[in-house]
């Protein structure tokens, strides 16, 4: 490949990647205008627009998003190939992205980690499953870590851990303290939910749906932080994994019989990558995690 066309589709996949050209010239390193003449070259050479111009920001237009499918390919082949190299002698230091639905499972991954390979800079995002899930399709983040599994045949997705879900109060709700809750105590209840999509909440419904009982959806929350403190702030009941649980004196977990009710952590990358230098060393020590934690249960 020439060196003008390389540079030209690494400025492409920079501002594709980042949405701006400012934010690509940073992540290269370049001037900005460098970036935009860059593309510009790009794009009149083969009569072609890669992306709408919308004030500072850019979107790809449907050939420029078929072309970044494809420059996505070759530059993380090009940072593997590196790994690989560097791996040779045990000097791991690239940099790995991942992505999850919260920091209570993907936490104890990067220690355990970061033990084995302290040269690596790790980066996390936070976001919802359908977040995670395509971020990994889309090549901007390495290994994802969601809390179920995902059927799809381009993802490898590896068990980790089950997380019971728990129902928590305000601590002066009129169910607080009662001893042998069943799930029909909860008939009418308010409740703060996350988003529609939201796995934790989908599973309760489930739950709900298969005990005929019927709550009302009080308030919508965009995290578990909020939907805890809509709770403390006594606007319903909530529903969270057992990891994800924060003590709070505000607070109560209400001891009801949930008949197992829970959702598994999967920890994910795609099929095509598993074999990653710095992806398959994150899939191990995710693999090792769950063995010892599997041997301290049994």
């Amino acid at each position: 490949m020439k060196d003008a066309y390389l540079a030209e589709l690494k400025a492409f996949d920079a501002a594709a990647t980042h949405g701006s050209m400012s934010a690509a010239a940073r992540k290269l390193g370049l001037q900005q205008p460098t970036i935009s003449l860059h593309i510009r070259q790009l794009e009149q050479r083969f009569g072609v627009e890669l992306f709408f111009r919308r004030g500072r920001r850019v979107e790809l237009t449907p050939f420029g998003a078929s072309l970044r499918e494809i420059t996505r390919r070759i530059f993380r082949a090009e940072e593997e190939a590196m790994d690989l190299l560097l791996s040779a002698q045990n000097l791991y230091h690239g940099h790995l992205k991942l992505c999850a639905v919260g920091p209570y499972n993907v936490t104890p991954m990067i220690k355990a980690f970061s033990k084995r390979w302290p040269r690596v800079r790790i980066s996390v995002e936070l976001g919802d499953s359908r977040e995670v899930i395509e971020s990994v399709l889309d090549y901007r983040c390495d290994v994802g870590v969601v809390v179920h599994r995902v059927n799809d045949p381009r993802i490898h997705s590896l068990g980790f851990r089950r997380q019971d879900l728990i129902v928590f109060a305000p601590a002066n709700h009129p169910l607080a303290g009662r001893q042998g809750l069943s799930p029909s105590d909860l008939e009418g209840q308010d409740f703060v939910f996350r988003e529609v999509g939201s796995t934790t909440r989908k599973a309760f419904e489930e739950f709900l749906e298969r005990n005929d009982v019927r709550v009302r959806c009080a308030l919508e929350m965009g995290s578990r932080e909020a939907v805890r403190e809509a709770v403390a702030q006594e606007l319903g009941l909530g529903v969270v994994s057992d990891a994800a649980y924060v003590a709070d004196a505000r607070l109560v977990q209400l001891e009801i019989d949930t008949q197992g009710l829970s959702t598994h952590a999967h920890v994910i990358c795609l099929e095509e990558r598993v074999t990653a230098p710095l992806v398959h060393e994150f899939l191990q020590v995710s693999e090792e995690l769950r063995a010892c934690r599997e041997d301290k249960a049994a």
